[in-house]
C-alpha cells in the first residue's frame, strides 16, 4: 500500500503532538511541515529526524504530491486552509472549530462530501477511553440530566500570551466549549433548543470588546440542562477549575481530577483520576441501596497518546472509506451552540437553535 503522505500545517503544540503521530504510524508519511516562522517548523523537523519545511500550505501542496493535510493552526484560518486543501483533492484532519461560522463549516462539510474526501474534526475527548466511560455511565442516569462542566485556566507568561492570541478571533467558551458542548450532546442524545450566557472582560490586554471569562448554559428537547464555563488568565482562580459533572434521576457520575494538577496543565484537561458513581435508589428505611462506586482511571493515554488515536481514526476513515456525515453534523452543532452562546453574552437574550 502507498503512503498516506501528509503536510502538517501549524508546528506547535497541537501540530507536534500529530506530526509525532504521523511519524509513529507505518501508513502516513509526512510530506511537509508548515508554520509561520521557520524556527518552529525546523525544531519539529529536526525532533523528528528532518523532514521538508514550507512557508505555507500553498507551497507545500505544490511540492509534496500530498494525499493528506492536518491543520493545527489559530482557529480563525482553519476554513481557509481546510477548503485549499479540499480543493486540492487532499483529505483533512482540522483542530476544532472547524471554521468561524455555522454556515461555513457547512459549506466545508458539503465541499468534502462533493469531492468524496475524507474531513475529521479534532474532538480529542471521542477518543479518550475514561471520557468514554464518563457519557455510557451518563446515559445510564435516566432524564432529564443536569450537566455542569468547566475548564478555567490560570495562565502566564507563553501561555497567557497563546490564550491572547486565540482570543483575537474567539472567546474561552468558544474555543474550548465545543469539546464539553460535544460530549453533552452525546449524553443526552437530544436535540438543543435554546442557549444563552453570561461573560465578563477581566483585562485590558485583550482586544475590542473580547472577553476572556464566560458561562454558557444549554437546554435540551428531553428537558436536559448544561452548563460550562471557561476563563483565561492571570486573575483566574485554581480553585474548582475542573468541574466534570452530570445528575439524573438515578443518581450521578463525576470525573474527579488527579491529585495535584493545575489549570495551566495541558495534560491535566483530558487526564482524569477516577470516576465516582453514585446510585439515588433508596431501600424502605429510606438509606441508599448501594454504596458509591469509585472507579479508578489507570493507564490513561497523554496528550501524544491522545492524538495517536485521533490520528489512528483519521487513517481509518480514509482506507475503509467510514460514513463521517454524525461526526461532521455533531461537530457543526456544537460549533452552532458555542457560537449561539456568544451571540447571547452580546445581546443579553436567550438564542432559541
Amino acid at each position: 500500500m502507498d503512503k498516506i503522505r501528509v503536510v502538517v500545517v501549524g508546528c506547535g503544540n497541537m501540530g507536534a503532538s500529530h506530526a509525532r503521530a504521523y511519524h509513529q504510524l507505518e501508513e502516513f508519511e509526512i510530506a511537509g511541515l508548515v508554520s509561520r516562522t521557520p524556527e518552529s517548523r525546523q525544531r519539529l523537523s529536526g525532533e523528528l529526524g528532518g523532514y521538508p519545511t514550507f512557508s505555507s500550505l500553498e507551497i507545500a501542496l505544490q511540492n509534496s504530491n500530498a494525499s493528506a493535510v492536518s491543520i493545527n493552526t489559530y482557529p480563525d484560518s482553519h476554513a481557509d486552509l481546510v477548503r485549499e486543501a479540499l480543493e486540492a483533492g487532499c483529505h483533512v484532519f482540522v483542530e476544532k472549530p472547524l471554521a468561524m461560522t455555522t454556515a461555513e463549516a457547512g459549506e466545508l462539510v458539503s465541499l468534502a462530501h462533493g469531492k468524496n474526501l475524507k474531513l475529521v474534526v479534532g474532538y480529542i475527548l471521542r477518543v479518550h477511553p475514561s471520557w468514554a466511560r464518563f457519557v455510557e455511565l451518563a446515559r445510564s442516569l435516566g432524564k432529564p440530566l443536569v450537566m455542569r462542566m468547566n475548564l478555567n485556566q490560570q495562565s502566564s507568561g507563553e501561555q497567557w500570551y497563546t490564550h491572547k492570541q486565540l482570543m483575537k478571533s474567539m472567546s474561552p467558551i468558544v474555543d474550548c466549549g465545543v469539546h464539553y458542548v460535544d460530549i453533552m450532546c452525546m449524553m443526552t442524545g437530544s436535540r438543543p433548543v435554546s442557549v444563552s450566557a453570561i461573560g465578563a472582560r477581566l483585562t485590558d490586554e485583550i482586544d475590542g470588546d473580547m472577553y476572556n471569562y464566560g458561562q454558557l448554559q444549554v437546554r435540551f428537547e428531553d428537558g436536559s440542562v448544561g452548563w460550562y464555563e471557561a476563563g483565561w488568565g492571570p486573575m483566574m482562580s485554581e480553585t474548582a477549575f475542573f468541574i466534570k459533572d452530570v445528575i439524573g434521576p438515578k443518581g450521578s457520575v463525576s470525573i474527579s481530577d488527579s491529585p495535584g494538577g493545575s489549570s495551566d496543565d495541558i495534560e491535566g484537561h483530558t487526564k482524569t483520576g477516577k470516576l465516582l458513581v453514585h446510585f439515588s435508589a433508596l431501600d424502605a428505611r429510606g438509606q441508599f441501596e448501594k454504596k458509591d462506586l469509585s472507579i479508578q482511571s489507570g493507564g490513561e493515554p497523554d496528550h501524544d497518546g491522545l492524538c495517536l488515536l485521533e490520528q489512528q481514526f483519521f487513517l481509518k476513515a480514509i482506507l475503509e472509506d467510514l460514513d463521517l456525515s454524525d461526526h461532521l453534523r455533531d461537530a457543526v452543532s456544537s460549533l452552532q451552540i458555542v457560537l449561539a452562546a456568544d451571540t447571547s453574552l452580546r445581546t443579553g437574550k436567550t438564542i432559541t437553535l
